[in-house]
């Protein structure tokens, strides 16, 4: 499933976020929260996490420093959960902090999984991203 839309949710106070409704199913086999490269907390299936890490070390020797340090990355900041029976999942505090995380949240879809950022920072990292979109697609050879 491609996860897609924009949702405003809040943290309870428990640090637990509610997974929007229609992305719960896609999520009912576990749940992988890591930090996002970003300021964000990144939300995803256990199996594209693994698709993802995969990809990022594809090509890479193994016993290389930047391997190391991109598997170390990839495994220290990232937890295993579930939702529960309200479709909520924890946010560990440093997946908190990482993403500089209060009460109002936005979930957001990236495509293979969900990212939660601090309502303010989204709101300016989307105008930004905005403002940068010519640029990027110009890079890659597509009209702006």
């Amino acid at each position: 499933m491609a996860f897609r839309g924009t949702f405003d949710y809040s943290l309870d106070a428990k640090n637990r976020l509610t997974i929007p409704a229609k992305f719960r199913a896609s999520l009912s086999e576990g749940v992988v929260l890591a930090k996002g490269i970003e300021r964000c907390v990144q939300v995803w299936t256990p199996n594209g996490f693994e698709a993802y890490t995969g990809s990022a070390l594809q090509g890479v020797h193994p016993l290389s420093d930047q391997a190391r340090k991109l598997q170390r990355f990839f495994s220290a900041n990232s937890f295993d959960t579930d939702l529960d029976a309200a479709g909520r999942v924890m946010v560990p505090a440093v997946l908190l902090e990482h993403g500089a995380l209060r009460k109002e949240v936005v979930v957001t879809g990236a495509g293979d999984c969900l990212e939660v950022w601090d309502r303010g920072a989204w709101t300016d990292y989307n105008a930004a991203l905005s403002v940068e979109l010519p640029d990027i697609t110009a890079a890659f050879g597509h009209a702006g």
